[in-house]
């Protein structure tokens, strides 16, 4: 079997690192991947990966490629690809493409469609209002006493989040992304949500647009800085399981979340097949959704993934194929533990080309995976090219342990400016 996996971060590193043990692929391209998929061999056959210089979102040149090269199945990781409408179009030339459609999708391209949509269908969510007009979304702020998340209507790298705590706080939030468009054209409309207090995890949905198979539990760390401190990133690390629901206490979050977004997209006629991932609060008055993204988690992947003992190109074909009631997912009783190296800077500006050190001496120790994000080969060497550079994996029987030899292989790696946080992890030990 021929792959093609779009995508070039850290989720796309780990999607390449599963599919590629599995015994059915064959051939496997990445179009753009980075240093780190160009590094993977398949099991079937010792083939290596190849990259493809095309970018993710560049659709008439991905969809020519495919006419010339004609791979058996698509996987498509990043949420920017979906958005665009990839699925739609390999779908209009014939070729089997994993991932939601472009209205599907809505639910992580705009945060407009998907907060109405889960106020029309009765999912649990915070208290909201959608604008455009600066002056309306901050009488809407002041109701809520300046406690709000404003958000970027559109997609913006994870980053297009403010979390303000005074009213002051959330009418700058509004401005800087309404009237000095902070985040472009991602911000032409905002969504204003009450603050959620509580425990916030990941939750993960297979799904093929009848069925969705849950995942377990596990936690993002979103703020730059250890303590939850710092501007929202796209992710600084995360772990799995999580240990703030049991077995029971998941699969009833999943019934009050899951089972009326199903009913919703079969009353909207929207045909769901991909991954969902709705990020929740755990409050005092039951779990409630923040958001919904339409495709796997990064860093969650990388945890997730580690721990999967299915063969993961039966699952995705599954979900494509509208099979998945008779799937049962398996996974290892493993903890897993991703803490991500980013850039001096990020997520604000930062540099490229920094030469990346320890590589090999990390990857060397037990029950690690160095999944690359940001990287690339320049003159023989590995390289930074973003601002999430690498996601320091490692599993274990026990959390703690799992955490031990993550910080223990982060310890090997070093390039000027790199920064992680120390506490990845820490909420569920203490």
């Amino acid at each position: 079997m021929k792959l093609l996996v779009l995508g070039s971060g850290g989720r796309e590193h780990a999607l390449v690192w599963k599919l590629a043990q599995s015994p059915l692929v064959t051939r496997m391209f990445v179009a753009p991947g980075n240093a780190g998929t160009a590094g993977e061999r398949l099991a079937a056959n010792g083939a290596p990966v190849e990259n493809v210089a095309i970018g993710a979102e560049d659709i008439p040149a991905l969809v020519a490629w495919a006419h010339e090269h004609m791979p058996d199945f698509t996987v498509v990781g990043p949420d920017g690809a979906l958005g665009a409408g990839v699925v739609d179009a390999f779908q209009a030339e014939g070729f089997k493409i994993w991932g939601p459609n472009r209205r599907a999708a809505q639910f992580e391209a705009s945060k407009v469609f998907s907060q109405d949509f889960m106020l029309r269908h009765g999912i649990p969510t915070a208290k909201s209002g959608t604008f455009r007009d600066p002056v309306a979304a901050k009488r809407f702020c002041a109701k809520l006493e300046g406690r709000c998340a404003v958000k970027a209507d559109g997609l913006a790298l994870g980053k297009g989040v403010l979390l303000a705590t005074s009213l002051a706080e959330a009418e700058r939030a509004v401005d800087e992304i309404l009237v000095s468009k902070a985040f472009g054209t991602a911000g032409a409309s905002i969504v204003v949500q009450e603050l959620l207090e509580g425990m916030e995890i990941s939750l993960h949905a297979l799904c093929d647009g009848k069925t969705a198979k849950l995942f377990p539990t596990s936690q993002d760390h979103k703020r730059a800085l250890d303590g939850d401190q710092g501007l929202n990133t796209g992710g600084m690390g995360t772990y799995s399981p999580a240990p703030f629901l049991s077995d029971t206490e998941l699969a009833e979050v999943g019934r009050q979340i899951l089972y009326p977004w199903l009913a919703g997209c079969a009353a909207d006629g929207i045909e769901f097949r991909g991954l969902l991932y709705p990020g929740v609060m755990l409050t005092k008055s039951g779990p409630k959704v923040i958001e919904f993204n339409a495709r796997f988690g990064d860093p969650e992947t990388q945890v997730y993934l580690p721990r999967l003992e299915n063969d993961l190109v039966e699952l995705l074909l599954a979900s494509t194929e509208g099979t998945l009631d008779r799937v049962e997912l398996k996974w290892s009783a493993n903890a897993c533990v991703c803490v991500v190296a980013a850039s001096g800077g990020y997520p604000g500006n930062y540099g490229k080309g920094q030469v990346i050190h320890g590589l090999e001496a990390a990857a060397a120790l037990t029950s690690v995976k160095v999944f690359h994000a940001g990287t690339a080969r320049k003159d023989g060497q590995i390289v930074t090219n973003g601002g999430r550079v690498l996601g320091v994996t490692a599993w274990a029987p026990t959390l703690q342990r799992a955490r031990d030899q993550a910080y223990a292989a982060m310890g090997q790696v070093c390039f000027e400016g790199m920064h992680f946080r120390h506490d990845i992890a820490a909420k569920a030990l203490r």
